[in-house]
């Protein structure tokens, strides 16, 4: 009976061991399978994390790594007296956006982020800044080309699309630096397509892009990419009772930029064809109840005169009758001064244009080739 208990005993004690054996072995068992588990949900994670972003936000962030480089913040400044210690003082006048157009160190902004400055400089998107200096500017189209002279290394030009192949409700990226905030994006579409703005001296630009990407103040002189991170337009204005982003933002057709900013590079300003005539103001035209433009004095001896183009006469009583009244430019019809520039602006000088005219309730037209004005 004593060998019975001793064989149960170690019977007993066999399967306690081994029952700790095999726990130990189900517990690694379930914590490699828990890891397992643990490191698979892991796995799903991230990749759930990596597909997140859809094509779309991936094209945009894509743009902004490349185009953000191209763009710069500029500091407009101004001197001013200070009346009490009579020293003057430079005093920041604002601030908007620009690009860099060439490795040269031309950059483009807008002529009205630049007016009136005294001194300019631009900050490249590494926090370098440079004085800059005005190469040359276009007020009627809001357009101005600066220089600096940064390193080469530094400088990452836009790449320069073009403007007719646009369509209302494609995609467009603004990038900037509204109230100061730099390399700012926002994200909308082409809103409207020939849309018409006023310039700083009161011309028409015309062919203006209208778009719903947030533009606020400082966005101005910044390029508006579109979704291949092409320049299509230099962001100029919003339409805003409180001066700031209401959903409609303008932009200047970079058609209008390629034809301008190599001029003004060139030659520090923009070449224009002319009848070689003077004009009087659409004022006057409006009190006489002229629709038309019309033309006050034909220089002697000029290609004008030649032609046959007659300016206001002055009897031998001092009593004024009017000359030649302009109607047309080819087929495009004048009611304004503004429509007479931005008809000739169609043309180059020494093309050779046919004028519509009225003189003496009399309609008829000449053939003139356009001349530089000064």
């Amino acid at each position: 009976m004593g060998n019975s208990k001793r064989v149960l005993v170690l019977v007993l004690a066999a399967g306690v061991v081994l029952g700790l054996v095999l726990a130990g072995v189900l517990l690694r068992e379930g914590h490699v399978k828990g890891r397992s588990r643990i490191t698979t949900a892991s796995t799903s994670s991230a990749n759930a994390d990596e597909v997140t972003l859809l094509p779309d936000e991936k094209n945009t962030i894509a743009v902004f790594q490349e185009a953000a480089p191209s763009v710069v913040f500029i500091t407009n400044s101004a001197l001013q007296l200070d009346y009490f210690s009579m020293d003057v003082m430079e005093i920041p006048q604002g601030s908007g956006s620009g690009f860099i157009w060439d490795s040269k160190g031309h950059v483009v902004t807008n002529y009205h982020v630049i007016a009136n400055a005294n001194s300019l400089s631009v900050a490249l998107s590494d926090g370098s800044t440079f004085p800059a200096t005005v190469v040359g500017a276009e007020p009627s189209k809001d357009l101005a080309v600066l220089k600096i002279q940064a390193p080469e290394s530094k400088l990452k030009p836009v790449t320069a699309g073009r403007s007719e192949r646009l369509v209302v409700g494609q995609k467009v990226i603004a990038i900037g630096n509204p109230f100061g905030l730099d390399q700012t994006l926002t994200v909308g579409v082409v809103s409207a397509l020939g849309r018409q703005i006023q310039s700083a001296n009161r011309r028409t630009i015309h062919d203006v892009i209208q778009t719903d990407a947030a533009i606020n103040p400082g966005n101005s002189g910044g390029p508006l990419l579109d979704s291949q991170g092409r320049l299509i337009g230099v962001n100029t204005a919003i339409v805003s009772p409180s001066g700031a982003y209401a959903g409609i933002g303008f932009a200047v057709p970079v058609n209008t930029v390629r034809q301008i900013v190599p001029q003004l590079i060139q030659y520090g300003k923009v070449i224009r064809p002319g009848l070689g005539v003077t004009v009087v103001s659409d004022s006057v035209a409006r009190r006489l109840d002229v629709e038309g433009v019309i033309i006050g004095e034909v220089p002697e001896g000029s290609e004008a005169q030649q032609a046959g183009l007659q300016g206001i006469n002055r009897n031998w009583r001092g009593e004024l009758s009017l000359g030649d009244v302009v109607t047309h430019i080819n087929e495009d019809r004048i009611t304004n001064t503004d429509e007479l520039a931005n008809a000739l602006e169609q043309h180059k000088v020494g093309d050779t244009v046919t004028v519509k005219l009225l003189r003496d309730g009399k309609e008829s037209s000449i053939r003139l080739r356009l001349v530089q004005l000064n």
